[in-house]
C-alpha cells in the first residue's frame, strides 16, 4: 500500500488570525496535508495551543505572536519561516476584526480606522513581504479572508466591516494581475457566517441566529473546517491555475431570497 501524500507536502506556510475559527482550522488542515506552517495572532497562549496540538499530531509549527497592523510584526513573520524551514510557498493572510459597529453616523474615525488597518492594510502589509519572499522560489499562493458582506449582501450597522473586507478583492485582483508573471497565485476565499466567535458576537440572540440561518440555502451556517478545506484548494496544487478570484463558500447566500 503506497503512503499519502499530502496536498501540502513540504510546503511552507503562514497563517495569521490562527489562535481560533477559521484561522485555527486552516493551520491544522495545512499541517496534517503536510506543510510546514508558521502561525500568527494576537494571543500567545492560544498560538502556543495551537503549536502543541499539531506537533501532537505528527506536525511541524512555530508561532509568534504579534498585530497584523505594525509591519515590522509582518517582517517577521516571513523572517521566522524562512529562518525555520529556509522558504515560503503559502500565505492566508485570515486575521480580521468587526471593528466599531452601530449607526454608520455614529462609527467613530478611530473604529473606521482601526477595521481598515486591520482586515485591509494589515493583509496588505503581509502580502508585501509575503510575495517578495515567494518569487525567490518560484512562486507561491496567498489568501486573503473576506467576505459575502459587503458583496452580494448587505446589512445594516457593519459598514467598515464590509468596506475594508471589500477592499481585499481589489487588493486581491491587483497583486493577482502584477505577480502572476512570477507565478505568485492571490484570491481571496468569502465566507457566509461561520461558527466563530466573530459570529456569536454579532449574533448573540437566538432569533439572530436563526434569521443568520435561514439566509443561506443550506439553512445553516459553516464549521471553521469547512472553510479550511476551501483554503486548501486555494494553497495547493489542485488550484495551479486559479488567481484572482473572490471564491463565494457562503452556502448559498448570495442565491437565497427566501
Amino acid at each position: 500500500m503506497t503512503q499519502r501524500i499530502g496536498r501540502l507536502q513540504d510546503k511552507v506556510a503562514i497563517v495569521t488570525g490562527a489562535s481560533s475559527g477559521i484561522g485555527r482550522a486552516a493551520a491544522k488542515l495545512f499541517a496534517a496535508e503536510g506543510a510546514k506552517v508558521v502561525v500568527g495572532a494576537r494571543r500567545e497562549n492560544e498560538l502556543a495551543s495551537l503549536v502543541a496540538d499539531i506537533k501532537a499530531s505528527g506536525g511541524s509549527a512555530v508561532a509568534l505572536a504579534g498585530d497584523v497592523r505594525s509591519e515590522d510584526y509582518a517582517r517577521a513573520l516571513v523572517g521566522l519561516a524562512v529562518k525555520t524551514y529556509g522558504r515560503l510557498d503559502v500565505a492566508f493572510n485570515n486575521a480580521g476584526t468587526l471593528g466599531e459597529a452601530g449607526p454608520s453616523t455614529g462609527i467613530s474615525q478611530t473604529g473606521w480606522s482601526d477595521a481598515v488597518a486591520i482586515n485591509l492594510t494589515g493583509s496588505f502589509l503581509g502580502a508585501k513581504h509575503q510575495i517578495a519572499e515567494m518569487v525567490k522560489h518560484g512562486g507561491g499562493s496567498v489568501i486573503f479572508t473576506s467576505t459575502f458582506v459587503g458583496h452580494t449582501f448587505a446589512f445594516p450597522g457593519v459598514a467598515a466591516y464590509a468596506a475594508s473586507k471589500s477592499g481585499l478583492i481589489g487588493l486581491t485582483q491587483a497583486l493577482a494581475a502584477e505577480f502572476g508573471p512570477q507565478n505568485v497565485r492571490v484570491n481571496a476565499v468569502l465566507p457566509g457566517a461561520v461558527d466563530t466567535d466573530m459570529y456569536r458576537q454579532m449574533n448573540d440572540t437566538p432569533d439572530k441566529t436563526a434569521f443568520i440561518t435561514n439566509l443561506h440555502a443550506l439553512k445553516r451556517v459553516a464549521k471553521p473546517e469547512e472553510l479550511a478545506r476551501s483554503v486548501l484548494y486555494l494553497a495547493s496544487d489542485d488550484s495551479a491555475f486559479v488567481t484572482g478570484t473572490a471564491s463565494l463558500v457562503d452556502g448559498g447566500a448570495s442565491i437565497t431570497r427566501t
